[in-house]
């Protein structure tokens, strides 16, 4: 399947002779090239909303949401769920990122994780998935049989399903009820997906994030009010949102109410 693909993110790009050039026209193109990618992802933005409200809807009935993917995708993934708890207070296990090659492969790469068809859907299992949640499979070319493998299980079982791929018509889109496809074209170094389609999924994903936990109650007017206090920088920050929302001019007296109740949130409904 993957052989037969047409993938524009295997094209060669329009820069040639690259190690002719010297720093500051590399830079200077790269950045010419990652100037396109935010107004591909506006265009992606119906096909965003889709998959947003429904990982809303599934969240607030219970449901977990879940990526799976490999090598970069999986990495982006998985970053993008383990700053939720810390970002918006959402208990360990409600967004979870799954990459091929487990925990191992988030530093270094794993020899073929990413070619079983099987292995996927098995890591999905450890975490008993079930109807409630939904799985967003995420993979540059849109070929990558683990995730395909993972997504073809999941609907079987009624699972909702979505991905973000950078080629159009992939496997990968198939496999999903609710597909992103955002074509960024030919990466700058030819198969290097970590550039343009890298950043683009990273957007994508910060969007999908972003929106759902505001969708679910987790921000309040553009505060983090639940976000953890786990260091020094996010107490102040916390006291400071506090002092301006609670109307409090003092700011020792804002921070121990903060430290006593752990939250913007809850100090501030304690306050009520």
């Amino acid at each position: 399947m993957s052989a037969a693909f047409n993938k524009v993110t295997e094209q060669s790009g329009p820069y040639r002779h690259l190690e002719k050039m010297s720093i500051r026209e590399l830079l200077t193109n790269i950045n010419s090239e990652d100037q396109q990618v935010p107004l591909v992802v506006a265009n992606a933005i119906p096909q965003i909303e889709q998959l947003v409200t429904i990982i809303s809807d599934k969240m607030l009935a219970g449901g977990r949401l879940f990526y799976i993917g490999a090598g970069t995708s999986g990495r982006l993934g998985v970053l993008d769920a383990s700053e939720i708890p810390p970002t918006y207070g959402l208990p360990q296990g409600l967004v979870v990122g799954i990459i091929a090659g487990g925990q191992e492969a988030i530093q270094k790469p794993i020899e073929y994780a990413e070619d079983s068809w099987e292995q996927g859907w098995l890591d999905l299992e450890k975490h008993q998935i079930s109807d409630k949640d939904v799985v967003v499979g995420i993979a540059a070319s849109g070929t990558t049989p683990y995730v395909i493998g993972a997504l073809n299980e999941a609907r079987k079982r009624g699972i909702i399903t979505g991905c973000i791929t950078n080629n159009a018509g992939t496997p990968l889109a198939a496999a999903a009820d609710y597909p992103i496809e955002v074509v960024v074209g030919p990466e700058f170094v030819t198969g290097s997906t970590r550039m343009k389609s890298g950043t683009a999924q990273k957007l994508v994903l910060n969007m999908i994030s972003t929106s759902v936990m505001i969708q679910i109650g987790r921000v309040e007017d553009n505060k983090m009010v639940n976000m953890q206090l786990t260091n020094a920088k996010l107490v102040d920050r916390g006291t400071k949102m506090l002092m301006e929302q609670a109307g409090i001019t003092d700011y020792e007296q804002a921070k121990q109410l903060l430290l006593k109740y752990g939250s913007v949130k809850k100090a501030i409904d304690s306050l009520q």
